[in-house]
C-alpha cells in the first residue's frame, strides 16, 4: 500500500522479531498484514485470534443447522 506520493504506508507484524515494520522492510514470508496503523500491527496476533474464534463459531453454527 502506498500513498499518493509513493511512500509506503502499510504496517506489518514480523513474526520472527515480534516487531512492527513498515512495508518493504522484511521478506513477506515473515510478515502478517498489512495493517492500516502501527497499533493494529502490534496487536496482529490478538486480531488474528479473534478472527479465528469468530470464524470457528460461524462454522459451528452453520454445521448445527
Amino acid at each position: 500500500m502506498g500513498d499518493e506520493i509513493g511512500q509506503n504506508t502499510a504496517f506489518y507484524y514480523n513474526i520472527g522479531t515480534g516487531k512492527v515494520e513498515r512495508e518493504g522492510e522484511s521478506k513477506a514470508k515473515d510478515l502478517l498484514g498489512p495493517f492500516a496503523t502501527a497499533d493494529e500491527a502490534a496487536n496482529a496476533l490478538e486480531i488474528i485470534r479473534q478472527r479465528e474464534e469468530r470464524l470457528n463459531a460461524e462454522d459451528r453454527e452453520w454445521r448445527d443447522r
